[in-house]
């Protein structure tokens, strides 16, 4: 898929757990977003997972979530796992990761709610998190979810899929070096969580994301 289609256009998304820098972009880049509401659950993508740049290379952090063995579930109905202290952890890697970032001290403040308060459904959790990245990059755009699951959505350029770690990125040919804490050991790592690109960028995050960084 040309990342320039999706332009002006409208699509549609499913959750994610701190989005990629490809998930933010298609946001920025679209003219409307819809959220996928009522899909079931899937295991190993970036609907409870993300990626950081730390020490030793990339990492993978995965909420924990609280599924029926026998049945499938909506995503809008998973609960989060809060049996290990899992937002301790997480948190402790990402301030390890990126505490030398440059903005790293002033952006902190607006995710540590994340990592103390205990939201019970992985979507509430998710969308609340995508909230307040886009209010960080001054994006004021509205973000409607699905009111029914639909296999092949109507007028909308359907990325639910697409996003997903063992893809290529859609914006792989647009996604342009920018700096980052550990890039002089491992090199440039492109499309990680929306973590790397605001800690390393801060106020130059949107620009970036429209191309103009």
């Amino acid at each position: 898929m040309n990342g320039h289609e999706l332009i002006t256009s409208q699509i549609i998304l499913s959750s994610a757990a701190f989005p990629a820098v490809s998930y933010l972009k298609a946001i920025v880049l679209s003219e409307h977003t819809t959220i996928e509401h009522f899909e079931n659950y899937i295991k190993q993508t970036f609907r409870n997972r993300y990626v950081i740049y730390a020490a030793n290379g990339l990492l993978s952090l995965s909420i924990p979530v609280i599924l029926a063995t026998n049945r499938k579930i909506r995503i809008k109905d998973v609960r989060i796992d809060y049996d290990t202290n899992w937002q301790k952890q997480h948190y402790k890697s990402i301030e390890s990761a990126y505490r030398s970032s440059p903005f790293f001290e002033y952006m902190i403040d607006d995710f540590q709610p994340f990592f103390k308060e205990k939201h019970k459904f992985l979507f509430d959790y998710n969308l609340k998190v995508l909230e307040i990245v886009l209010n960080i990059l001054e994006v004021d755009k509205k973000i409607d979810l699905t009111i029914d699951f639909e296999n092949i959505p109507a007028c909308k350029i359907d990325l639910r899929s697409a996003i997903h770690p063992k893809k290529e990125s859609i914006y792989k040919d647009q996604l342009k070096t920018y700096p980052q804490v550990f890039s002089d050991k491992f090199g440039f790592k492109s499309d990680l969580s929306c973590l790397d690109l605001i800690f390393n960028l801060g106020n130059e995050t949107y620009s970036y994301l429209i191309n103009k960084y």
